[in-house]
């Protein structure tokens, strides 16, 4: 039996997003499309960067950490309450307008090479604590690979 590589396993049809992508639209496709991650491109389509859900999160938090908010609210002052992010300024809400993908991206980016074994592919995913990593060849992007795409692999030799 043949040992399956990245090439075997991987997407092929990726969804990346622009550097000047705004936030907000980022977000939006990964509700529409349902994923958690995608490749950042420039202009010529080069993969500079990624951007993932966590990503989008963090830049939330930190612009509005960054505002001077008021608590007015009382439930702003119990312990293990959330912020009432709703009742926030416009100022924050402009300034997250203005956000793009190249400002939240993690700018380094994981491949390995389509003859990748499976199994290489999953110790890159668990060494470097990801979910996805890029298959490419030569610079060009050829795929991803996520864990879900290992997951399947468990299933179906469990019922072969």
């Amino acid at each position: 039996m043949k040992i399956p590589t990245a090439g075997d396993v991987m997407e092929r049809n990726v969804i990346c997003v622009g550097t000047d992508t705004p936030l907000l639209d980022v977000h939006r496709l990964f509700v529409e499309e349902e994923i958690h991650g995608a490749p950042v491109v420039d202009g010529d389509g080069s993969v500079v960067g990624v951007i993932t859900s966590t990503d989008l999160l963090r830049a939330v938090e930190e612009e509005h950490d960054t505002m001077r908010v008021q608590s007015d609210y009382f439930r702003d002052l119990l312990p293990y309450s959330s912020p009432d992010w709703s009742a926030s300024s416009e100022d924050f809400q402009d300034r997250l307008s203005e956000l793009r993908a190249e400002d939240v991206m993690a700018r380094h980016v994981l491949t390995v090479p389509a003859q990748a074994s499976v199994s290489d592919v999953a110790r890159v995913l668990r060494e470097n604590g990801i979910h996805r990593v890029f298959v490419s060849e030569e610079g060009r992007m050829l795929g991803v690979v996520s864990a879900f795409d290992l997951l399947r692999l468990v299933e179906d030799w469990k019922e072969s």
